[in-house]
């Protein structure tokens, strides 16, 4: 139970930053949350756009691994796609900024030790 409320959390997350990246880049709201120069966010918006589809397509997975049917296999997609964020996570943190590491792999490492358990 624990293990799927956090991976339900963590494709809610997901949605967030797809919201963020692909509609809102342009926004103060973005422009904090990212630390975006209001210029910078206006030549890089089609980039994000794509970075935004790309974590819908994460939460979707998540999401999948919540109503498939099957126990095992639903285990598995939670799994891969837990793993693929929290890996995503480590290369963003050491490309573009640590705080990604804290807010994207440290919640999926933790949601992957929790399906462990299961």
């Amino acid at each position: 139970m624990i293990a799927a409320i956090l991976v339900a959390l963590i494709a809610l997350l997901h949605i967030y930053i797809l919201v963020l990246e692909m509609f809102l880049w342009t926004t103060p709201r973005a422009h904090r949350a990212f630390g975006l120069t209001p210029e910078f966010a206006q030549q890089t918006k089609t980039l994000a756009a794509n970075q935004g589809l790309y974590n819908g397509f994460l939460a979707a997975g998540l999401i999948w691994s919540l109503i498939y049917p099957l126990p095992g296999f639903a285990w598995q997609i939670a799994m891969f796609f837990l793993t693929c964020i929290a890996v995503a996570g480590l290369y963003g943190a050491a490309t573009a900024s640590r705080k990604i590491l804290f807010i994207q792999t440290v919640p999926a490492v933790v949601a992957i030790v929790a399906l462990m358990f299961v």
